[in-house]
């Protein structure tokens, strides 16, 4: 198995709180991750730890044999974190979609800039960005069509349910190729009859190509979706392992603790 991704005792402290303290796992290409816990144990903070959003304290993140993160070599200039962020796409809890754009521009506005960003450094013509424009725009019309939005191409996020806002924001995600996707608990903004829907759309991105990180709190998903858990408590990976070891034969007696508090019958 190829490993896209090894995190090593990343840890990050907020003023003197420490929220992460020397967490560490691994990711192999294809995996789907979820992520569990408490409201306050980390997730959140490891996700954007992971991203960039946030920069670590200390430890080391690799991607493909890529090291974009060592605490140990200092901060990194913004040009060189933008690069290295491509490596990850997020899903926010909040769809976070521009509003004054339809939902085919949301969906092609990043695209389109990294293109003709590369398009400048590579000194490329003006009918070469063309066809990368073009390229693109076929791309966001299937990527829709996956999600099931295709005919809601030209609405606005405000013409959009939750429910459709989310799957639009997958979909960006989706569209810069990042080499691992993350989702940061993405129905809980959403009415519980919308949840569903997003929820079928992240199970069918499940492919040997798509690597996810998933942080949830709705456990019968992880656990039919996942083929690794984490359970995250005060800044540590309390318990780490398959959904059946994790459910079905808890060992931390803070993740028994947190099952039996959870509304949810597994």
């Amino acid at each position: 198995m190829e490993t896209v991704l090894k995190v090593e005792n990343l840890c990050k402290s907020f003023d003197k709180e420490q929220v992460l303290k020397n967490v560490s796992f691994e990711l192999e290409k294809g995996e789907v991750l979820a992520i569990i816990g408490s409201s306050g144990g980390g997730k959140t903070t490891l996700l954007r730890c992971l991203n960039q959003l946030v920069i670590p304290d200390g430890g080391k993140i690799t991607v493909n044999d890529d090291v974009i993160f060592d605490a140990e070599l200092g901060k990194e200039n913004e040009k060189n974190l933008r690069t290295k962020r491509l490596h990850f796409g997020l899903v926010f809890q909040q769809f976070n979609l521009f509003p004054q754009y339809n939902v085919f521009n949301n969906l092609t506005l990043a695209a389109r800039l990294l293109a003709k960003e590369k398009n400048s450094k590579n000194k490329g013509s003006s009918e070469d960005l063309k066809k990368e424009y073009a390229r693109i725009d076929s791309e966001a019309e299937k990527i829709l069509e996956r999600v099931g939005l295709k005919e809601k191409m030209k609405a606005y996020p405000c013409e959009l349910s939750g429910g459709q806002q989310q799957r639009v924001a997958i979909a960006r995600a989706l569209i810069l190729h990042p080499d691992i996707l993350c989702f940061d608990e993405p129905t809980s903004a959403l009415d519980p009859e919308l949840t569903g829907e997003v929820l079928r759309v992240i199970e069918g991105l499940k492919s040997k190509d798509n690597t996810m990180i998933i942080v949830t709190h709705e456990m019968e998903f992880a656990r039919r979706v996942a083929g690794k858990i984490i359970f995250i408590a005060d800044g540590i990976i309390e318990e780490m392992g398959t959904p059946e070891e994790v459910f079905e034969n808890p060992k931390s007696e803070k993740l028994k603790n947190f099952f039996s508090k959870s509304v949810e019958k597994l």
